[in-house]
């Protein structure tokens, strides 16, 4: 019934004002050959000596017209059966348009537009709240959406084009059609109950779209990635509450890995009093020593929270053996992780040269925070309008030895791999992992799915684009009860389950069972980091959890409690 509605609704609209103009003349023009037709087909008769009523020449120029031909009435001259041959024809290649045509612009087109429609909405339902409003599906955005349903947030995808909105539909994606300019749009994503519009269109339709939410909605959080420098202030004219430079994040992540090799540690994240950090063990005592020997909670009181090894996210244990290229992700607060740092920190003074392949925003960002760190380093560009200083760029092909050498490759400590081409940064892998196989290799993947292959290429650590990016977005959500660190690691908030109420960590056994770390204990405003596992945990307390995706599942069905709300 709906889309029977659909077809006579349909019938108003400009387009189909026009077709029915066109079907209009066509019924008059057939009204005006079957009168024709039935006129001559009288005059015939009579020549011939037949006399039949206007009902009968009516129903014969019909017949003929149409082809079924009953033969009951026919025509015994020449003059007859050529006219009969006339009408039959033209009655044919009539029929064929106008029937086809009518219903296939006034039936069948407005039935699958409606289909269409129902597909990809142009409207979200009311009772939708709380969702977050994407203006692009990219790499940045695509690995945001997997953010969202693993936690189970609701989205819209606004496409502008129907065509590519029915393809993410059937890939499925939650989409809405929608002019990206247009307030209605915003208007029927329902931007009033949204918690983050997010969009990473280009700067100047960033900003267009900025502007016209902002006039939608002034309190919901904006957040807009932004290419160039000048279009932070104008970002924030037009209303934007963060503009992100996914370049400049990512540029200074990737420099912090070669800094890292201070040993000291390195915030990524902070709940509260508790800080997250990253630190590095090479060259460092505990390289070779089970995290049971290194014994750091009771020596330093901060946790092992996980471990990167190459790249990938590991929950140790007590045997888990140290190895030289890992990176410890510890918790503590600001003293505990001093008191590390004491420990095993150095100088951090990086006396060889570090070389920086691409020089686009990434690389430049990278170069800029190693040389504020006292780092040298020389960026190979392949671009002439690219080169901003002589002395610190190298001219050419990073493909070529002769230029890798320019650059200072055979006494550098690292190269950083920054293109935006992941199949050309798996090439350069392979190929500086071969010249120099003692070099510390950092190398950008602008998609998740290439990370594990620069991982084999030979690359030391991998940082993604898209994860970099998705997760400073999500973090600007507002969710008080969780954040962030990095792919697949998560630190969230929760009440104290009453599985877990008036029992020690110990006695639950929360970290073997379900592989999550609690880190942090808080109750009555206070908070204490890297609690002891051996006192009760109140009711009335708050516990701040570490862990990757599926762990954190695991303790939410073992633990099931609500979360705190943000």
């Amino acid at each position: 019934m709906k889309a029977l509605a659909a077809v006579f609704s349909s019938i108003g609209r400009p387009f189909q004002q026009r077709n029915t103009r066109v079907v209009t003349w066509l019924v008059g023009a057939l009204v005006v050959l079957v009168a024709v037709y039935s006129t001559i087909f009288h005059e015939l008769m009579e020549y011939e000596g037949q006399r039949h009523s206007w009902a009968t020449g009516v129903y014969w120029t019909l017949t003929v017209m149409s082809t079924l031909g009953f033969g009951d009435i026919t025509f015994e001259s020449d003059a007859g059966r050529i006219f009969s041959v006339v009408v039959l024809i033209s009655g044919t290649l009539f029929i064929l348009v106008l029937l086809p045509f009518a219903f296939i612009q006034f039936v069948f087109m407005p039935w699958m537009d409606h289909r269409e429609a129902a597909r990809a909405p142009r409207k979200l339902r009311d009772d939708v709240k709380d969702h977050i409003v994407l203006t692009q599906l990219g790499a940045v955005s695509g690995a945001l959406i997997r953010k969202a349903e693993a936690a189970h947030v609701p989205y819209v995808l606004v496409v502008a084009d129907l065509a590519e909105a029915l393809r993410l539909v059937d890939q499925g994606y939650k989409v809405m059609v929608g002019d990206l300019d247009d307030p209605a749009t915003y208007r029927a994503a329902r931007v009033e109950a949204a918690s983050l519009v997010a969009t990473t269109q280009p700067d100047t339709t960033n900003t267009n779209i900025v502007f016209t939410v902002r006039e939608m909605d002034a309190e919901v959080p904006i957040v807009a990635t932004a290419s160039s420098t000048a279009s932070l202030d104008i970002l924030d004219l037009a209303g934007c509450d963060t503009v992100l430079q996914l370049g400049d994040l990512l540029g200074s992540a990737l420099a912090r890995r070669v800094l890292g090799g201070d040993n000291r540690t390195h915030v990524v994240g902070e709940f509260d009093a508790l800080l997250v950090a990253e630190a590095s063990v090479s060259g460092t005592r505990l390289v070779g020593h089970q995290l049971a020997e290194a014994d750091l909670r009771s020596r330093y009181n901060v946790t092992v929270a996980g471990i990167w090894q190459r790249g990938s996210f590991e929950l140790p244990d007590p045997t888990t053996v140290i190895e030289e290229s890992d990176v410890l992700i510890l918790a503590g607060s600001a003293e505990q992780l001093a008191t590390y740092d004491e420990a095993f920190g150095t100088d951090g003074r990086i006396d060889a040269p570090v070389v920086v392949i691409g020089g686009g925003r990434v690389g430049r960002a990278a170069a800029a925070m190693l040389g504020g760190a006292g780092a040298r380093c020389r960026i190979i560009e392949a671009q002439p309008d690219r080169i901003r200083d002589p002395e610190l760029y190298v001219l050419g092909d990073a493909a070529e030895i002769e230029v890798l050498e320019r650059a200072g490759l055979p006494e550098a400590c690292a190269v950083l791999i920054t293109t935006h081409d992941d199949d050309v940064n798996v090439y350069l892998t392979i190929y500086c992992r071969r010249l120099r196989p003692d070099i510390q290799i950092i190398a950008r993947a602008n998609l998740d799915r290439n990370v594990a292959t620069l991982h084999r290429a030979g690359a030391d650590a991998v940082l993604s684009y898209a994860s970099i990016g998705a997760t400073a977005i999500w973090n600007t959500l507002g969710l008080n009860d969780s954040l962030v660190l990095a792919e697949g690691l998560e630190m969230f908030r929760t009440h104290v389950p009453s599985a877990m109420a008036g029992r020690s960590l110990a006695d639950t056994a929360v970290r073997r069972e379900t592989g999550c770390n609690v880190v942090a204990v808080t109750d009555g405003g206070t908070t204490v980091t890297n609690p002891d596992p051996m006192t009760p945990i109140p009711s009335t307390a708050e516990l701040v959890v570490i862990g990757d995706a599926a762990a954190q599942q695991r303790f939410l069905e073992a633990y099931p409690v609500e979360r705190i709300p943000g």
